[in-house]
Parts: C-alpha cells; structure tokens; sequence
C-alpha cells in the first residue's frame, strides 16, 4: 500500500529519507524512454516524474503510461550522470508524485542536494 499522501512535503520527506535507504531512485521506462511530461507549475517545461518505492511507481502503469514498467536507478548513477544531463536538458524532476500526480516540482541540483545533506 502507497505511503504516499495529499501532504506533498511529506511525499517528499519520504523521498528523500527512502531513496537514501535503498540506494534507488524509481522512474517509468518503456524500452530506451522514460516519462517526462508537461510541468503543472511552470510553462513551457517538462517534468521527469521519479517515486522512491517500485509500487509507487507502479500505480502510475495506467492509461497513456498502461506500456511503461517501473524502473530503477541507482543513486550514485542518478547524482552521478542523471542529475547533470537532466539538468542539461531543462527536465525538472517531480519526487514522489501521488495517485493524483501531484507534487513537487524541482531542479534537479536541488533534488541532489537534498539527497545528500546529512539533515535534509
């Protein structure tokens, strides 16, 4: 069962504390692409919706993603490679999205950061 909440700031809390946990930051890929879509927030941006639980993510296998699985990302790969080439790239980042796809909306340095501050 979804931890995840209407509460955004404690869908990201929960983000941050179990991604440091399991090593794993988890995205949506179908073959060689991954889910990105349109920002909520911000105009003319694209947003990479990432989950820190496989069911998480899981949930969101439905409708226009029906064709996408759950996907792991190591942490050391994603602060290594993905953070640079999203941000390269102008794609935000949306941690922990909820059943509604609701949630934050962030650089992705900022998401980095947060995930490697000892009191985050």
């Amino acid at each position: 069962m979804s931890m995840l909440t209407d509460n955004l700031d404690a869908n990201f809390q929960l983000f941050i504390e179990q991604v440091r946990e399991s090593g794993q930051v988890w995205g949506l890929r179908y073959g060689e692409d991954w889910v990105v879509c349109r920002s909520a927030e911000f105009e003319d941006a694209d947003v990479m919706p990432l989950w820190s639980a496989e069911l998480d993510a899981r949930q969101h296998c439905v409708e226009e993603w029906a064709d996408y699985e759950p996907a792991a990302i190591e942490l050391e790969e994603f602060l290594d490679i993905w953070i640079n080439d999203l941000d390269d790239d102008d794609v935000l980042v949306g941690p922990n999205w909820n059943a509604e796809l609701e949630g934050h909306e962030l650089e992705p340095i900022e998401l980095a950061k947060a995930l490697v501050e000892l009191d985050a």
